[in-house]
């Protein structure tokens, strides 16, 4: 009931930066915490950085300082600006979604994960 589509990942050297989207549709009445979690190979899927429905913000400890999470709840999209890349944010980027659909009964929903991939 709840579709998300995540874009803009891909290959960039050390240093450069990307820019991820996730598009929430479907039967949504209210987002509450959205999220993005990355899974490097042969490493369990971390939390990056999460948001609240008031704009409150958590980080990683690896990331603060260079990833910025943000949100637009008029169009249920969330957003990671990553600057400053290093070959260890290389992995799958997922985002991650909690809220209320227009039933009123609370949702958690995956998307599909993109690519994103730091070398030189």
């Amino acid at each position: 009931q709840v579709h998300l589509v995540e874009s803009g990942g891909g290959m960039v050297p050390p240093g450069g930066s990307l820019r991820l989207s996730c598009a929430a549709s479907g039967t949504i009445f209210r987002l509450n915490v959205m999220g993005w979690y990355r899974q490097a190979p042969g490493k369990q899927r971390e939390l990056v950085a999460s948001t609240g429905n008031g704009g409150s913000t958590n980080y990683a400890d690896s990331v603060k300082g260079r990833f910025t999470i943000s949100r637009d709840n008029a169009e249920n999209t969330m957003y990671l600006q990553m600057n400053s890349l290093k070959p260890e944010d290389t992995g799958v980027y997922y985002c991650n979604v909690f809220g209320l659909l227009r039933t009123l009964n609370r949702f958690e929903s995956w998307g599909q994960g993109t690519q994103v991939t730091v070398s030189s």
